[in-house]
Protein backbone atom coordinates (compact mmCIF):
# COMPACT_ATOMS: atom_id res chain seq x y z
CA UNK A 1 0.00 0.00 0.00
CA UNK A 2 1.57 3.48 -0.94
CA UNK A 3 0.42 6.08 1.25
CA UNK A 4 0.06 9.94 0.11
CA UNK A 5 1.70 12.45 2.22
CA UNK A 6 -1.86 13.32 3.13
CA UNK A 7 -2.68 10.39 5.05
CA UNK A 8 0.77 8.52 7.65
CA UNK A 9 -1.92 6.31 9.79
CA UNK A 10 -0.13 4.61 12.29
CA UNK A 11 -2.53 1.89 12.81
CA UNK A 12 -3.09 -0.72 10.15
CA UNK A 13 -5.38 -0.09 7.37
CA UNK A 14 -9.21 -1.64 7.35
CA UNK A 15 -9.83 -2.65 3.85
CA UNK A 16 -13.19 -1.55 2.10
CA UNK A 17 -14.10 -2.90 -1.07
CA UNK A 18 -17.39 -1.49 -1.34
CA UNK A 19 -16.83 0.59 -4.56
CA UNK A 20 -13.83 -1.91 -6.12
CA UNK A 21 -15.93 -3.71 -7.89
CA UNK A 22 -19.84 -5.36 -7.95
CA UNK A 23 -17.85 -8.83 -7.73
CA UNK A 24 -17.11 -7.30 -4.37
CA UNK A 25 -20.17 -8.06 -2.94
CA UNK A 26 -21.50 -11.62 -1.79
CA UNK A 27 -24.61 -13.47 -3.01
CA UNK A 28 -28.02 -11.37 -2.74
CA UNK A 29 -30.50 -13.75 -0.64
CA UNK A 30 -32.83 -14.75 -3.62
CA UNK A 31 -29.76 -16.61 -5.16
CA UNK A 32 -28.78 -17.49 -1.69
CA UNK A 33 -32.18 -19.11 -0.70
CA UNK A 34 -32.57 -20.42 -4.78
CA UNK A 35 -28.90 -22.34 -3.69
CA UNK A 36 -30.04 -23.68 -0.68
CA UNK A 37 -32.88 -25.08 -1.78
CA UNK A 38 -31.28 -27.02 -4.91
CA UNK A 39 -28.78 -28.25 -2.16
CA UNK A 40 -31.27 -30.85 -0.99
CA UNK A 41 -31.20 -34.59 -1.95
CA UNK A 42 -29.92 -36.54 -4.71
CA UNK A 43 -30.61 -35.09 -7.94
CA UNK A 44 -29.34 -35.67 -11.62
CA UNK A 45 -25.93 -34.26 -12.74
CA UNK A 46 -24.40 -32.63 -15.74
CA UNK A 47 -27.43 -30.46 -16.34
CA UNK A 48 -30.29 -33.19 -16.50
CA UNK A 49 -31.94 -32.12 -13.28
CA UNK A 50 -35.22 -29.85 -12.75
CA UNK A 51 -33.65 -26.61 -11.65
CA UNK A 52 -31.44 -26.17 -14.87
CA UNK A 53 -34.75 -26.46 -16.79
CA UNK A 54 -36.42 -24.43 -14.87
CA UNK A 55 -34.25 -21.88 -15.49
CA UNK A 56 -33.33 -22.33 -18.93
CA UNK A 57 -37.64 -21.76 -19.41
CA UNK A 58 -37.28 -18.71 -17.44
CA UNK A 59 -34.38 -17.31 -19.74
CA UNK A 60 -36.44 -18.44 -22.77
CA UNK A 61 -40.02 -16.39 -21.23
CA UNK A 62 -38.09 -13.30 -20.27
CA UNK A 63 -36.93 -12.79 -23.41
CA UNK A 64 -39.83 -14.44 -25.20
CA UNK A 65 -37.74 -16.61 -27.29
CA UNK A 66 -38.91 -20.34 -26.50
CA UNK A 67 -36.66 -21.96 -29.06
CA UNK A 68 -33.63 -19.95 -27.74
CA UNK A 69 -30.81 -22.47 -26.72
CA UNK A 70 -29.38 -21.68 -23.09
CA UNK A 71 -25.77 -23.32 -21.72
CA UNK A 72 -24.92 -22.33 -17.71
CA UNK A 73 -20.87 -21.73 -17.59
CA UNK A 74 -18.78 -20.36 -14.19
CA UNK A 75 -17.36 -16.76 -15.57
CA UNK A 76 -17.60 -14.30 -18.15
CA UNK A 77 -14.34 -15.13 -19.81
CA UNK A 78 -15.45 -18.64 -20.22
CA UNK A 79 -19.11 -16.96 -21.72
CA UNK A 80 -17.60 -14.27 -24.23
CA UNK A 81 -14.35 -16.78 -25.08
CA UNK A 82 -16.68 -19.97 -25.73
CA UNK A 83 -19.66 -17.99 -28.14
CA UNK A 84 -17.08 -15.98 -30.02
CA UNK A 85 -14.85 -19.52 -30.93
CA UNK A 86 -18.28 -21.00 -31.68
CA UNK A 87 -19.29 -18.41 -34.04
CA UNK A 88 -15.71 -18.40 -35.97
CA UNK A 89 -13.42 -20.12 -37.43
CA UNK A 90 -9.58 -19.85 -36.63
CA UNK A 91 -8.99 -17.38 -39.91
CA UNK A 92 -11.69 -15.29 -38.98
CA UNK A 93 -11.88 -11.76 -36.39
CA UNK A 94 -14.06 -10.03 -34.25
CA UNK A 95 -14.98 -6.51 -34.17
CA UNK A 96 -14.67 -4.80 -31.15
CA UNK A 97 -14.44 -1.66 -29.49
CA UNK A 98 -10.46 -0.90 -28.37
CA UNK A 99 -11.48 -1.37 -24.59
CA UNK A 100 -13.82 -4.23 -24.86
CA UNK A 101 -13.45 -7.12 -22.02
CA UNK A 102 -12.98 -9.48 -24.46
CA UNK A 103 -9.96 -7.23 -25.64
CA UNK A 104 -8.51 -5.27 -22.61
CA UNK A 105 -9.40 -8.29 -19.61
CA UNK A 106 -9.61 -11.90 -21.34
CA UNK A 107 -5.99 -12.53 -21.35
CA UNK A 108 -6.02 -13.99 -24.89
CA UNK A 109 -9.14 -16.07 -24.03
CA UNK A 110 -11.06 -15.76 -27.30
CA UNK A 111 -7.99 -16.04 -29.62
CA UNK A 112 -7.18 -19.29 -27.43
CA UNK A 113 -10.10 -21.13 -27.82
CA UNK A 114 -11.33 -20.23 -31.25
CA UNK A 115 -7.50 -21.21 -32.09
CA UNK A 116 -6.26 -17.84 -33.38
CA UNK A 117 -9.20 -15.47 -34.22
CA UNK A 118 -7.76 -12.26 -34.63
CA UNK A 119 -9.34 -9.23 -32.69
CA UNK A 120 -9.91 -5.94 -34.82
CA UNK A 121 -10.31 -3.24 -32.27
CA UNK A 122 -12.38 -0.28 -33.22
CA UNK A 123 -12.44 3.25 -31.91
CA UNK A 124 -15.97 5.39 -30.20
CA UNK A 125 -16.73 7.85 -27.35
CA UNK A 126 -17.26 6.98 -24.34
CA UNK A 127 -16.64 3.02 -24.92
CA UNK A 128 -19.16 2.30 -27.70
CA UNK A 129 -19.29 1.44 -31.53
CA UNK A 130 -20.86 3.05 -34.23
CA UNK A 131 -22.07 1.68 -37.45
CA UNK A 132 -19.96 3.47 -39.00
CA UNK A 133 -16.66 2.16 -37.58
CA UNK A 134 -18.09 -1.44 -37.81
CA UNK A 135 -18.24 -1.01 -41.25
CA UNK A 136 -15.15 0.42 -41.85
CA UNK A 137 -13.47 -2.28 -39.74
CA UNK A 138 -15.44 -4.85 -42.08
CA UNK A 139 -14.34 -2.96 -45.19
CA UNK A 140 -10.78 -2.10 -44.00
CA UNK A 141 -9.40 -5.02 -45.89
CA UNK A 142 -11.12 -8.07 -47.74
CA UNK A 143 -8.18 -9.67 -49.53
CA UNK A 144 -7.02 -13.25 -48.61
CA UNK A 145 -4.34 -12.38 -46.69
CA UNK A 146 -6.07 -10.81 -43.77
CA UNK A 147 -8.38 -12.28 -41.08
CA UNK A 148 -12.51 -11.95 -42.23
CA UNK A 149 -14.68 -10.16 -40.13
CA UNK A 150 -16.80 -12.67 -38.59
CA UNK A 151 -18.09 -11.08 -35.51
CA UNK A 152 -19.39 -8.12 -33.81
CA UNK A 153 -19.06 -8.08 -29.92
CA UNK A 154 -20.79 -5.02 -27.96
CA UNK A 155 -20.00 -4.80 -24.42
CA UNK A 156 -23.46 -3.57 -22.77
CA UNK A 157 -23.31 -1.83 -20.54
CA UNK A 158 -19.98 -0.70 -21.79
CA UNK A 159 -16.55 -0.83 -20.18
CA UNK A 160 -16.80 3.11 -20.22
CA UNK A 161 -20.10 2.54 -18.31
CA UNK A 162 -22.31 3.76 -21.15
CA UNK A 163 -25.31 2.15 -22.50
CA UNK A 164 -26.08 1.25 -26.03
CA UNK A 165 -29.53 2.18 -26.93
CA UNK A 166 -32.05 -0.19 -28.61
CA UNK A 167 -31.60 2.07 -31.99
CA UNK A 168 -27.93 1.94 -31.97
CA UNK A 169 -27.49 -1.90 -31.62
CA UNK A 170 -29.85 -2.30 -34.71
CA UNK A 171 -27.70 0.01 -36.44
CA UNK A 172 -25.21 -1.92 -35.81
CA UNK A 173 -26.34 -5.22 -35.97
CA UNK A 174 -27.82 -4.19 -39.59
CA UNK A 175 -24.03 -3.37 -41.21
CA UNK A 176 -23.38 -6.75 -39.55
CA UNK A 177 -25.84 -8.96 -41.17
CA UNK A 178 -25.22 -6.93 -44.72
CA UNK A 179 -21.68 -8.20 -44.39
CA UNK A 180 -22.67 -11.49 -43.48
CA UNK A 181 -21.47 -10.92 -39.71
CA UNK A 182 -22.92 -12.39 -36.22
CA UNK A 183 -23.55 -10.22 -33.18
CA UNK A 184 -22.61 -10.93 -29.86
CA UNK A 185 -23.46 -9.38 -26.61
CA UNK A 186 -21.10 -9.35 -23.93
CA UNK A 187 -24.21 -8.86 -21.22
CA UNK A 188 -21.64 -8.99 -17.87
CA UNK A 189 -23.92 -6.27 -16.76
CA UNK A 190 -27.08 -6.70 -19.23
CA UNK A 191 -29.21 -6.46 -16.22
CA UNK A 192 -28.27 -2.87 -15.04
CA UNK A 193 -27.60 -1.59 -19.01
CA UNK A 194 -31.62 -2.72 -19.29
CA UNK A 195 -32.92 -1.43 -16.29
CA UNK A 196 -31.18 2.17 -17.38
CA UNK A 197 -32.97 1.71 -20.25
CA UNK A 198 -36.30 0.84 -18.76
CA UNK A 199 -35.91 4.13 -16.97
CA UNK A 200 -36.73 6.20 -20.05
CA UNK A 201 -38.91 3.31 -22.18
CA UNK A 202 -41.08 1.42 -19.52
CA UNK A 203 -42.41 -0.48 -22.39
CA UNK A 204 -39.25 -1.76 -23.23
CA UNK A 205 -38.73 -5.86 -22.43
CA UNK A 206 -35.51 -8.29 -22.53
CA UNK A 207 -36.15 -9.10 -26.11
CA UNK A 208 -36.14 -5.27 -27.73
CA UNK A 209 -32.70 -4.43 -26.85
CA UNK A 210 -31.30 -8.14 -27.77
CA UNK A 211 -32.62 -10.40 -30.84
CA UNK A 212 -35.44 -8.20 -31.71
CA UNK A 213 -32.50 -5.76 -32.74
CA UNK A 214 -30.61 -8.35 -34.36
CA UNK A 215 -28.65 -9.99 -31.45
CA UNK A 216 -27.10 -13.85 -32.04
CA UNK A 217 -26.24 -14.45 -28.55
CA UNK A 218 -26.28 -13.29 -25.46
CA UNK A 219 -24.09 -13.74 -22.26
CA UNK A 220 -26.27 -12.79 -19.50
CA UNK A 221 -24.18 -11.76 -16.38
CA UNK A 222 -24.71 -13.69 -13.31
CA UNK A 223 -21.85 -12.69 -11.12
CA UNK A 224 -22.05 -9.20 -11.02
CA UNK A 225 -25.81 -9.41 -10.94
CA UNK A 226 -25.74 -11.20 -7.33
CA UNK A 227 -25.20 -14.41 -8.19
CA UNK A 228 -21.98 -16.66 -7.81
CA UNK A 229 -19.92 -18.38 -10.48
CA UNK A 230 -22.59 -18.65 -13.27
CA UNK A 231 -23.38 -16.89 -16.58
CA UNK A 232 -25.50 -17.97 -19.07
CA UNK A 233 -24.94 -18.15 -22.58
CA UNK A 234 -28.20 -17.50 -24.61
CA UNK A 235 -28.11 -18.15 -28.10
CA UNK A 236 -31.22 -16.56 -29.92
CA UNK A 237 -30.60 -18.22 -32.91
CA UNK A 238 -30.53 -22.13 -32.03
CA UNK A 239 -29.00 -23.05 -35.23
CA UNK A 240 -25.45 -21.31 -33.60
CA UNK A 241 -25.73 -23.12 -30.51
CA UNK A 242 -24.89 -26.42 -32.76
CA UNK A 243 -22.77 -28.80 -30.25
CA UNK A 244 -21.73 -25.96 -28.05
CA UNK A 245 -22.08 -28.75 -25.21
CA UNK A 246 -19.05 -29.68 -26.48
CA UNK A 247 -17.46 -26.64 -26.16
CA UNK A 248 -18.24 -26.58 -22.58
CA UNK A 249 -16.96 -30.02 -22.35
CA UNK A 250 -13.83 -29.47 -23.64
CA UNK A 251 -13.14 -25.88 -22.08
CA UNK A 252 -13.95 -27.41 -18.23
CA UNK A 253 -17.29 -25.47 -18.11
CA UNK A 254 -19.63 -28.57 -17.54
CA UNK A 255 -20.71 -28.31 -14.10
CA UNK A 256 -22.03 -32.10 -12.76
CA UNK A 257 -23.55 -30.31 -10.02
CA UNK A 258 -25.36 -27.84 -13.02
CA UNK A 259 -28.12 -27.50 -10.25
CA UNK A 260 -26.19 -25.17 -8.42
CA UNK A 261 -25.63 -23.27 -11.03
CA UNK A 262 -28.76 -22.41 -12.47
CA UNK A 263 -30.93 -23.00 -9.28
CA UNK A 264 -29.20 -19.26 -8.71
CA UNK A 265 -31.23 -18.36 -11.92
CA UNK A 266 -34.85 -19.64 -10.88
CA UNK A 267 -34.20 -17.60 -7.71
CA UNK A 268 -33.59 -14.60 -9.71
CA UNK A 269 -36.06 -15.20 -12.63
CA UNK A 270 -39.03 -15.86 -10.62
CA UNK A 271 -38.66 -13.42 -7.95
CA UNK A 272 -37.71 -10.45 -10.23
CA UNK A 273 -34.63 -9.78 -8.09
CA UNK A 274 -32.31 -9.69 -11.40
CA UNK A 275 -33.88 -6.81 -12.71
CA UNK A 276 -34.60 -5.03 -8.97
CA UNK A 277 -30.76 -5.23 -7.96
CA UNK A 278 -29.89 -3.98 -11.38
CA UNK A 279 -32.03 -1.19 -10.31
CA UNK A 280 -30.74 -0.64 -6.71
CA UNK A 281 -27.01 -0.11 -8.60
CA UNK A 282 -27.81 2.33 -10.72
CA UNK A 283 -29.98 3.99 -8.15
CA UNK A 284 -27.18 3.66 -5.73
CA UNK A 285 -24.33 5.00 -8.76
CA UNK A 286 -26.49 8.36 -9.21
CA UNK A 287 -26.56 8.91 -5.41
CA UNK A 288 -22.93 8.51 -5.19
CA UNK A 289 -22.29 10.86 -8.26
CA UNK A 290 -24.65 13.25 -6.92
CA UNK A 291 -22.15 13.33 -3.94
CA UNK A 292 -19.12 13.49 -5.36
CA UNK A 293 -20.61 16.87 -7.40
CA UNK A 294 -20.17 18.79 -3.91
CA UNK A 295 -16.70 18.35 -3.63
CA UNK A 296 -14.31 20.40 -4.78
CA UNK A 297 -11.74 19.40 -7.36
CA UNK A 298 -13.65 16.00 -7.53
CA UNK A 299 -15.15 15.99 -11.13
CA UNK A 300 -17.41 13.47 -13.12
CA UNK A 301 -16.45 11.81 -16.37
CA UNK A 302 -20.29 11.73 -17.41
CA UNK A 303 -23.25 11.32 -15.75
CA UNK A 304 -23.86 7.57 -14.59
CA UNK A 305 -25.99 5.62 -16.96
CA UNK A 306 -25.49 2.19 -15.01
CA UNK A 307 -23.70 1.06 -11.84
CA UNK A 308 -19.99 2.63 -12.41
CA UNK A 309 -19.17 6.07 -11.38
CA UNK A 310 -16.31 7.55 -13.14
CA UNK A 311 -14.16 10.24 -11.01
CA UNK A 312 -11.33 12.48 -11.64
CA UNK A 313 -8.96 13.52 -8.70
CA UNK A 314 -5.51 14.29 -7.94
CA UNK A 315 -3.78 11.45 -7.74
CA UNK A 316 -2.94 12.15 -4.09
CA UNK A 317 -6.30 12.56 -2.99
CA UNK A 318 -6.73 8.91 -4.37
CA UNK A 319 -3.69 7.79 -2.61
CA UNK A 320 -5.04 9.30 1.11
CA UNK A 321 -8.04 7.72 0.27
CA UNK A 322 -6.34 4.21 0.13
CA UNK A 323 -4.23 5.04 2.96
CA UNK A 324 -7.92 4.65 4.76
CA UNK A 325 -9.04 2.01 3.87
CA UNK A 326 -10.92 2.61 0.77
CA UNK A 327 -10.01 0.68 -2.37
CA UNK A 328 -11.27 1.38 -6.22
CA UNK A 329 -9.36 0.92 -9.54
CA UNK A 330 -7.12 3.69 -11.04
CA UNK A 331 -8.70 3.14 -14.47
CA UNK A 332 -8.85 6.59 -17.29
CA UNK A 333 -5.50 7.96 -17.15
CA UNK A 334 -3.40 9.16 -14.19
CA UNK A 335 -6.08 11.04 -12.42
CA UNK A 336 -9.78 8.79 -13.66
CA UNK A 337 -10.95 6.28 -11.41
CA UNK A 338 -13.82 4.19 -11.47
CA UNK A 339 -16.35 3.68 -8.36
CA UNK A 340 -18.20 0.43 -8.74
CA UNK A 341 -22.24 -0.22 -7.17
CA UNK A 342 -23.59 -3.64 -6.45
CA UNK A 343 -26.99 -4.81 -5.45
CA UNK A 344 -25.41 -4.46 -1.96
CA UNK A 345 -24.55 -0.74 -2.11
CA UNK A 346 -26.30 1.34 0.41
CA UNK A 347 -26.49 4.90 0.93
CA UNK A 348 -24.37 4.68 4.12
CA UNK A 349 -21.34 3.42 2.94
CA UNK A 350 -21.34 6.30 -0.09
CA UNK A 351 -21.95 8.98 2.89
CA UNK A 352 -18.97 7.72 4.57
CA UNK A 353 -17.07 7.46 1.52
CA UNK A 354 -18.08 11.25 0.72
CA UNK A 355 -17.09 12.11 4.26
CA UNK A 356 -13.82 10.80 4.11
CA UNK A 357 -12.77 12.26 0.82
CA UNK A 358 -14.66 15.70 1.84
CA UNK A 359 -12.34 15.74 4.46
CA UNK A 360 -9.19 14.63 2.89
CA UNK A 361 -9.69 17.27 0.39
CA UNK A 362 -10.15 20.01 2.40
CA UNK A 363 -6.47 19.06 4.64
CA UNK A 364 -5.03 19.03 0.97
CA UNK A 365 -6.73 22.52 0.34
CA UNK A 366 -5.58 23.96 3.66
CA UNK A 367 -1.75 22.21 3.14
CA UNK A 368 -2.07 23.56 0.21
CA UNK A 369 -2.84 27.49 1.31
CA UNK A 370 -0.10 27.41 4.33
CA UNK A 371 2.31 26.91 1.85
CA UNK A 372 1.30 29.37 -0.72
CA UNK A 373 1.25 31.46 2.30
CA UNK A 374 -2.66 32.32 1.88
CA UNK A 375 -4.49 33.05 4.72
Amino acid sequence: MIHSSLEAPSAPVVHRYEFASDNTAGICPEAWAALAEANQAFVPSYGTDSWTQRACDLIRREFEKPDAEIFFVFNGTAANSLVLASLCQSYHSVICHEIAHVETDECGAPEFFSNGTKILTGSGRDGKLTAAEVERLILKRTDVHYPKPRVVSLTQSTESGTVYKPEEIAAITAVARRHGLSTQMDGARFANAFAALRETKSHLSPADVTWRVGVDALCFGGTKNGMNTTEAVVFFNPDLAREFEYRCKQAGQLSSKMRLQSSQWVGMLESGAWLQNAKHANAMAKLLAHELQRIPTIGLAREPEANAVFATMPAEIAEAMAARGWHFYNFIGAQGYRLMCSWATRAEPIHAFVSALTDIVERSSARAEKRDGRP
